[in-house]
């Protein structure tokens, strides 16, 4: 029996991009959030909290962005062309957010405002940046032969916004749901609430987005086997528990963050979910697409020899890295107090 190589490195870029989603997600919308915290000192505890983990969680892009690159070349030389300024308005915020991330704890104490709206404003931009490129994918992108025919801000569109809109709203809820876990006190009441807030606005923003990509893909209407005037139940019902793992988390956020007795980790669990619930209604859309409609990812592989190759150093990468993420989040489990810092 051989191994299908491109399915392989496809279920392993799958895995990479959900990963950073889950993870890079909720340290970008604490980020986001930080300018809202009650005062300074709440905004170190914020600072705390992410300080073992941040810049890990960013290990998952770089795996993502690389294997697409290395497995999948044929698709990279399209999406990078039709992408390049959301995905360099991305890395500008990432820089920025890390470097503000130092100088906010080892810079002038008269700066630190000045460091706290730069690691606010990075979290932003790199938020609303992978918004606009997953609008632009989800979109479509005009291709002609294998390579990319349309122009530079074809991405630039109301849709596109709406979804980064949504992906700030999903990772706030990501974040505040970090805070829920992590913090205590007023910060850990604040939390609660922006989850609140955070679940109500993720579930308008992806009525109204999964709406519109019906609406703008017809294609994906009927893979979810709904008609203009009708719906195919037999097609659609098998589909039906990816909405309703997308509503029971949304709910699990926002009953967990109002109630007092909950377990801390619900809003948490919640936000993945939905997160989930999201990411399959997108394969079940596109698949086996890597190029919406224009690319599959085995017209868009590399040689045999190559993903066997590369598969060999993901092999042995690859459990080590998990393994490592799930030994510093062990080691630095349980709350983050008022006098935690980092340096």
């Amino acid at each position: 029996m051989t191994l299908d190589l491109p399915l392989v490195w496809a279920g392993l870029l799958a895995l990479a991009v959900l990963l950073y989603v889950l993870l890079d997600g909720f340290d970008l919308g604490v980020g986001i959030l930080f300018p809202f915290a009650g005062s300074d000192k709440d905004r170190d505890v914020m600072m705390a909290s992410i300080a073992p983990v941040w810049d890990g969680n960013e290990t998952w892009l770089v795996l993502g962005g690389g294997g697409l690159m290395a497995a999948f070349p044929g698709a990279y030389a399209i999406l990078m062309p039709a992408l390049y300024l959301p995905v360099t308005f991305m890395l500008a915020g990432l820089i920025l957010r890390g470097v503000a991330f130092e100088f906010r704890l080892h810079g002038r104490n008269r700066g630190k405002p000045f460091w706290t709206w730069a690691f606010a404003g990075g979290s932003l931009l790199a938020t609303l940046s992978q918004g606009l490129v997953l609008g632009g994918f989800i979109q479509g992108i005009k291709v002609e032969g294998d390579h990319f025919a349309g122009g530079p801000l074809d991405w630039a569109t109301p849709y596109s916004l709406a979804v980064a809109l949504g992906l700030v709203a999903g990772y706030v809820l990501l974040g505040a749901g970090w805070l829920v876990l992590k913090t205590e006190d007023a910060l850990h009441g604040l939390g609660r609430l922006w989850a609140m807030r955070a679940s109500v606005a993720v579930a308008a923003i992806l009525a109204m987005v999964s709406i519109a990509t019906l609406l703008i893909h017809p294609l994906i209407a009927i893979r979810w086997g709904i008609g203009a005037h009708q719906i195919d139940f037999p097609r659609f019902l098998p589909l039906l528990p990816i909405p309703l793992m997308g509503a029971v988390g949304l709910l699990m956020a926002y009953a967990g963050a109002r109630s007092d007795t909950a377990h801390p980790h619900t809003p948490m669990v919640g936000a993945a979910l939905a997160f989930l619930s999201g990411y399959l209604g997108l394969a079940v859309g596109f698949l086996p697409f890597i190029v919406p409609y224009a690319m599959t990812y085995e017209e868009a592989a590399s040689t045999p020899g190559a993903l066997k190759l590369i598969l060999i150093g993901a092999a042995i990468l690859l459990p080590v890295t998990l393994a490592y993420s799930a030994w510093v989040y062990w080691v630095f489990r349980g709350k983050v107090g008022a006098d935690a810092g980092y340096h």
